[in-house]
């Protein structure tokens, strides 16, 4: 991987334009008074705002890398910057050297893990009926709480409604956070999420809005009542929508399992926590034609595990979660990518598309949107898309609306992002001429 490793390459790790541009900006030997590789990994010591220098490092093998900057983003301008000398042959990165000790600990912790993974997975297993007794108590014991907590919330919604939503002030709000701590009590945080966004819209005189997320809270409370009659793909649903994670093992053994060339369509780096990243990667299959979304977390600045760059596909195997419309999937072993192009999808089909998607599981997130053309424009000081099928309404940040906006030139793109049932986060643009735009993360 080291020895194919192109300039295009580490661009296209960089989650944003900005990013890319400071990188560049870094790859002056004067910037770095340290700087060594392996083979295994490289790094260096970065000047930068402080007395102390930045220490990054970078795990060839699987492209992953860690900084002591502050930066959110995830690989940050200094370890591009890294990458960029190594592309470039840096005389200091290509004569191997021994790593310091902030480098070695950090390569032996990586190495301890996976061996520890792979000796995890070679134990034996232990006995399958007590195994399959005990979690069907821990099972029964979670529901359990999960109903409490939900007979409580569906009380609280009665009282709301009975004395009328106008009347929403202050201290309806503090309530209704007290109570959205008790669902995090009961083991439901998808409630306490879902309880904090309808009120959220209250709080802003989004009315409407707000009516809707109750009623979608509403089917959560019916669902826990009935969950026994449910058939196992909207079981599935209730238990994601509740916050209730599935094991990643049971999916990789036993999920729907598609092998496709995968095309990354876009991608979204997050942080609502200093400690807590968040990437979420919307793929098509070439043939299959199905979605996949891929998400991970990342804890205190790690890096994260695989490298997408949009407009690449990926021959791999996507293992789905459960559930009525499976979208999000765990990547197998993959392949090398190649340039790509977007299939062609008119609005019409696309609203059709992500239509049948809510109707099927009205309780995802956001779904998938790829718009052949489209126009982005500022309209009575809101954000909004233009296509042959109407208007949407853009999710967007002012950064990212002028910078979208910009792109166009007042000019259709092919755009692709997130539809939430309310509004549109472009992740992803293209022109005819195949310049393309990525949605930038602002710390």
């Amino acid at each position: 991987m080291t020895a194919a490793l192109t300039l295009d390459q580490v661009l296209a790790l960089a989650p944003d334009s900005a990013s890319a541009k400071a990188a560049s900006g870094l790859t002056a030997d004067a910037q770095w008074p340290n700087l060594g590789g392996d083979g295994e990994a490289v790094w260096g010591e970065c000047k930068g705002s402080g007395a102390k220098p930045y220490q990054t490092q970078v795990d060839l093998s699987a492209l992953v890398t860690r900084c002591s900057c502050p930066s959110r983003k995830f690989p940050c301008k200094h370890a591009l910057a890294l990458l960029l000398m190594h592309a470039r042959g840096q005389p200091r990165l290509a004569t191997p050297s021994a790593p310091p000790a902030w480098v070695s600990e950090w390569l032996a912790s990586r190495r301890d893990k996976a061996v520890k993974k792979e000796q995890a997975t070679g134990q034996s297993p232990a006995d399958p009926q007590k195994a399959a007794a005990s979690a069907a108590r821990r099972e029964a014991a979670r529901w359990k709480r999960i109903e409490d907590g939900s007979v409580e919330l569906q009380r609280w919604m009665t009282d709301q409604f009975r004395h009328g939503l106008a009347r929403f002030g202050e201290a309806q709000r503090k309530d209704g956070a007290a109570m959205a701590a008790r669902m995090v009590d009961a083991q439901a945080s998808g409630l306490a999420q879902r309880l904090r966004e309808a009120l959220d819209a209250l709080a802003g005189g989004r009315h409407e809005e707000a009516i809707e997320r109750f009623g979608l809270l509403q089917l959560l409370v019916d669902g826990i009542a009935r969950r026994a009659t449910l058939a196992p793909p909207r079981l599935a649903d209730l238990r994601s929508a509740l916050g209730w994670p599935h094991d990643k093992d049971e999916v990789l053994a036993g999920g729907e399992a598609i092998t496709d060339h995968w095309l990354v369509l876009g991608q979204c780096v997050q942080s609502d926590d200093e400690r807590l990243g968040e990437r979420r990667i919307w793929l098509r299959g070439r043939d299959s034609g199905r979605y996949a979304l891929l998400q991970d977390y990342a804890y205190q600045g790690r890096g994260w595990e695989g490298t997408w760059s949009n407009g690449c596909s990926y021959p791999a195997t996507m293992h789905f979660y459960p559930g009525s419309v499976p979208l999000r999937a765990i990547a197998g072993e993959q392949g090398s990518g190649e340039v790509q192009a977007w299939p062609m999808i008119d609005a019409d089909e696309a609203i059709n598309q992500a239509s049948h998607a809510l109707a099927g599981n009205p309780w995802l997130p956001a779904v998938p949107m790829l718009l052949a053309a489209a126009t982005p424009l500022r309209q009575d000081e809101q954000w909004r898309l233009q296509t042959r099928a109407g208007t949407f309404p853009l999710r967007t940040d002012m950064a990212n609306g002028w910078s979208l906006l910009a792109f166009s030139g007042g000019h259709p793109l092919q755009l692709m992002g997130e539809w939430d049932g309310r509004r549109l986060q472009v992740l992803a643009a293209r022109t005819p001429a195949g310049a393309t735009w990525a949605r930038e993360t602002h710390a």
